[in-house]
């Protein structure tokens, strides 16, 4: 998605004390439902610019075209795409094939449209991030993509790591551009000068209070209120549980940053930026608001080939047998990709 931000207010709470949360499932189906009543407000609102005034480029941060390098030429999955605003600019960059998932029916019914009316050849697939693997037919992609709201709404990181892992091809890369946690744990709070918001921790930064229920007509951009189906669930995950989620699925993370930078005003006191996105005022202390991830998945380990002239392993040492037999041994170190 693009900017699929958890919006400060109304603040999402915690399920009453004593009050068991409804199932995994049920969250998941009021998600969709919810996502399905925000497309039709975020396709005419002006906050997205469907009518021309914004262009995908927009919604990427300075740094995220030379994180990524040449996309030309590569298979590219965006996951959580929402409308598609961000899939394209990938399609647009000369990717060989462009794929866009998400889970609400709505919201890809719509990315469809604007790519077809863009002339861009993408393609737009319906499904759960969990389910991706089987909803692509097994397919595997030398860039995954996703973020900018994306992870909120996921509740096990381990398993969505497992699932980015077995998209990506041998040597692909995963990046990710994620709202920082200390974004989502800080609000607005009263301020003596009128001219001057005060911001302070309002919520939390860790995962450990479980999902987090929301219930609100409005959305994150302009435009009417939702018709039905307001309410959410979201999860929290520090910056911690991403990296060690992204490791233990067996990726190899080469870069993680941080930036001031926003792609939309999350509090009044904000300012512009020089690149157009924003940033709190030169006032105001510099701190994470969005962070991004890259990470590849080892390539796998090539077979050495048997050497002409010999026969059986007899004369082999115990190091060459293992090397043979494709298993690491203590001369050799463990093998590429483990």
């Amino acid at each position: 998605m693009t900017t699929e931000k958890c919006e400060p207010s109304p603040e999402p709470r915690a399920t009453a004390p004593g009050a068991p949360p409804p199932g995994l499932e049920e969250m998941v189906r009021a998600n969709q439902a919810n996502w399905d009543a925000r497309t039709p407000v975020h396709v005419a609102s002006a906050f997205y610019g469907l009518d021309g005034s914004r262009c995908a480029e927009d919604w990427f941060a300075p740094f995220e075209w030379g994180d990524l390098g040449e996309v030309a030429g590569r298979d590219v999955l965006h996951l959580q795409c929402h409308l598609g605003t961000e899939t394209a600019a990938f399609a647009e960059r000369g990717a060989a094939h462009t794929v866009g998932l998400d889970f609400s029916a709505a919201a890809v019914a719509e990315a469809r449209r604007l790519a077809g009316e863009a002339g861009l050849a993408m393609e737009f697939v319906r499904a759960d991030v969990h389910d991706a693997v089987a909803a692509l037919g097994g397919r595997r992609f030398d860039v995954v993509y996703t973020g900018k709201g994306a992870l909120c709404y996921l509740p096990d990181l381990t398993a969505w790591a497992g699932v980015v892992n077995a998209l990506l091809r041998p040597g692909g890369t995963f990046y990710l551009v994620e709202f920082h946690p200390l974004l989502d744990a800080l609000g607005p709070g009263p301020s003596p000068d009128p001219e001057r918001q005060q911001l302070r921790l309002h919520h939390d930064y860790l995962a450990g209070r479980g999902p987090l229920r929301s219930d609100s007509p409005a959305t994150y951009t302009d435009g009417p209120p939702l018709q039905g189906a307001t309410t959410s669930y979201e999860w929290r995950h520090g910056l911690g549980e991403v990296i060690s989620a992204v490791v233990g699925a067996g990726l190899t993370v080469e870069l993680v940053r941080e930036t001031e930078l926003l792609p939309w005003k999350r509090f009044d006191s904000m300012v512009r930026a020089e690149n157009g996105w924003w940033r709190l005022p030169p006032s105001e202390p510099i701190i994470p608001l969005l962070y991004a991830l890259r990470a590849v998945k080892p390539a796998e380990p090539r077979r050495r080939p048997e050497r002409a002239g010999r026969v059986g392993v007899a004369a082999r040492g115990p190091a060459e047998v293992s090397r043979a037999a494709g298993t690491p041994s203590a001369a050799t170190g463990p093998s590429p990709g483990r």
